[in-house]
């Protein structure tokens, strides 16, 4: 033991003198930025009061779009039934998606709720164990006792071909850049745009071209589920190991050979962990896809959301949740056992096409046996009603909760308190900053965490919402924006640090994480209103639940990973639990914890934008408002203006590893 003493001093002393050496060198460079920042401001303000004033940003430096989106949205409408694009190409692509969406689910209805279940049950169990297809079993029993059978099947035919055809999209995507540095380099701001577009913001556009129906809904959903895939995919093909590569190469293989024999082999596990993403991004697409014309469980949770159901919300959220939950632990349990096994095991009839087949002929059989029994649906006999308990239980707290709670107050009045204290002057105080005060505030966060290049691009994208015209309703988004981060930051780092140092709670809080994480966006809308009421402090309440889990796993998993040998050499020199997570466990997670950071910001992002239906108002109101009266102008320029706040704020937040190269300071 004695021994061992100088030998972790030593460590922690010489961690300590790189952290001073790398902390002062980091404060001179943030002090030379300021100053250039500063020298700058003296000479640029001036020229920009004397020229435009201060206060909102100047109309001269605005451009209107409505005349341009107005006259296209004219067009599209005018040529849908006509013009050759749509009558030879857009107009074939809407009927394959019906035709393939139908026959999805005539093919489930064909198999009956027995074949649908045994079916899923025992594809869990030969892909991921038996544990998985348990889980399956019991979520589609579920599903048929709250007699949401139908609406599920409906769900899972539109998502079994939503996402074919993202993984599609996304995998000759995700090749393109794997193989091309040019075209990855060309992919990764298109990719950028689809996935920080909010949903409702092409939901328009899409709407234009196909009408309201299942194509538009599909399309939708293709277009946010398959940036996932093409990302992951070309990660894949780009870590391939080069001595593989080289290996195969000096074998005389072709670049097709390479390709099928060597690269996509080698990047299997990226390849399931983009498919799960990819079902994951779906299926949180099922609510939203449900305004523009797709049947299931969408419509029944939308439906509830417009008479304020709630027992009907949570009665067609539980078969969503479920869904996403086997379709998340079948993926990536088949991930995680990839290549693992490699020696065949068990019994032959157990393994590769005779486990299939053995698949194949017990869902035939279990189909044969629910028809015979005479009912291919759910029976009605075997169903349960949780609507009314659930609207009463609601009632119930919003009777006991929403007022006259002694001492602490209702949630009335901390709505209204959260809305006064914190919403009005952060909002009061963003509006009322000068705009060049604003692209000088970004810039100096931008740079100072990061290069000149992200400053350049925070500030870019900054100065583009004031240019679309729409500078107040982004302010007002923002002031939503930072004051739900800064509660989902403080809750997901508090239970985040806890869970990271009892396991006990990390077990007890994973099952109720993924229920968060997977109940769709909308369902927490219902009784947040419920107790809150309509306003901006529901919409930033329903952003913070969905956020939270997020935020609590990457700060727990981020922790977790800090090196075993520093902690131990903080605890052999006598530190406390709290000296330890303070001075080792945070600064080493630091790029966990800014990626926590990263995630909150863009998980909030799309739930205040969401807000807008219960009276969130800015940017939100604009683009559901653009959809709701067909405004292409209103609704596209608000959804660019959230891409572009959006992509401020990921710059602001997460430009680390850049930093750490020394490159571009």
């Amino acid at each position: 033991m004695t021994a061992a003493t100088p030998t972790a001093s030593t460590t922690a002393a010489a961690a300590n003198d790189q952290q001073s050496a790398l902390r002062s060198a980091l404060q001179s460079r943030g002090l030379c930025k300021i100053l250039i920042l500063a020298v700058a401001a003296a000479v640029l303000v001036p020229l920009a009061h004397a020229k435009w004033s201060s206060g909102t940003w100047p109309s001269e430096l605005t451009v209107d779009l409505n005349g341009p989106l107005g006259r296209t949205s004219d067009w599209i409408i005018d040529n849908r039934d006509s013009h050759p694009l749509f009558v030879y190409f857009l107009g074939h692509l809407s009927n394959a998606v019906v035709i393939s969406v139908r026959a999805v689910y005539q093919l489930l209805l064909l198999l009956g709720w027995t074949g649908v279940t045994a079916g899923v049950t025992l594809v869990a169990w030969r892909v991921a164990g038996v544990r998985i297809a348990a889980t399956a079993l019991a979520s589609f029993a579920v599903s048929g006792v709250l007699d949401m059978w139908l609406p599920t099947m409906q769900t899972l035919a539109l998502m079994i071909v939503a996402v074919v055809a993202s993984v599609v999209v996304g995998a000759l995507l995700g090749l393109a850049g794997g193989l091309s540095e040019r075209l990855f380099k060309i992919l990764r701001p298109v990719l950028d745009t689809m996935q920080v577009l909010p949903a409702f913001a092409y939901l328009l556009p899409v709407v234009l071209v196909f009408g309201i129906g299942v194509p538009a809904a599909l399309l939708a959903t293709v277009v946010y589920a398959a940036p996932p895939m093409a990302r992951l995919t070309a990660l894949g093909l780009r870590g391939a190991d080069p001595g593989v590569l080289e290996a195969v190469t000096s074998l005389g293989a072709t670049g097709r050979q390479r390709l099928l024999t060597a690269r996509l082999p080698l990047a299997r596990k990226e390849l399931l962990l983009g498919l799960n993403q990819t079902i994951m991004m779906a299926l949180s697409m099922a609510v939203i896809a449900s305004m523009i014309g797709a049947a299931g469980l969408g419509d029944r949770v939308y439906q509830a959301l417009a008479s304020v159901d709630v027992g009907a919300a949570l009665a067609a959220a539980v078969p969503i949740v479920l869904l996403a939950i086997v379709m998340d632990r079948t993926t990536a349990a088949a991930g995680e056992r990839m290549g693992v096994d490699a020696a065949p095991r068990g019994p032959k009839l157990l393994r590769g096409w005779y486990a299939w087949a053995g698949v194949a002929v017990l869902t035939v059989l279990a189909t044969v046996a629910g028809r015979l029994a005479g009912s291919t649906i759910w029976p009605s006999g075997w169903t349960v009603a949780i609507a009314r308990p659930v609207n009463d239980f609601k009632e119930w707290m919003v009777d006991h909760l929403y007022s006259g709670v002694p001492v602490v107050g209702g949630t009335a009045d901390w709505a209204a308190h959260f809305t006064s204290w914190v919403l009005d002057p952060l909002r009061d105080g963003l509006t009322a900053l000068p705009w060049w005060g604003a692209l000088l505030i970004v810039a100096a966060l931008a740079w100072l965490i990061g290069t000149w290049r992200t400053a350049l691009t925070a500030t870019l994208a900054l100065a583009a919402i004031g240019v679309l015209g729409v500078w107040k309703p982004s302010m007002n988004t923002l002031s939503q924006v930072l004051a739900a981060l800064a509660v989902t930051l403080v809750l997901g780092f508090g239970v985040g640090i806890l869970a990271a140092g009892s396991k006990r709670l990390e077990a007890i809080l994973r099952p109720v994480l993924d229920v968060m994480q997977t109940m769709p966006q909308f369902v927490y809308l219902i009784p947040v209103v419920a107790l809150f009421a309509v306003g901006r402090a529901p919409a930033a309440a329903a952003a913070v639940v969905y956020a939270l889990p997020a935020v609590i796993r990457i700060t727990t998993q981020g922790l977790r990973q800090v090196d075993p040998g520093a902690m131990e050499s903080a605890r052999s020199l006598g530190a406390t639990r709290w000296q330890t997570l303070r001075q080792v466990q945070l600064p080493l997670a630091r790029p966990a914890l800014l990626l926590a950071v990263n995630q909150g910001v863009v998980l909030v992002l799309a739930v205040v934008i969401i807000g807008g239906l219960v009276g969130g108002g800015a940017l939100g109101y604009d683009v559901v408002t653009g959809l709701a009266k067909g405004d292409l102008a209103l609704g596209l320029v608000a959804g660019v203006a959230i891409v572009c706040l959006g992509l401020m704020l990921d710059r602001v937040t997460q430009p680390t590893q850049r930093r750490t190269t020394g490159k571009g300071a």
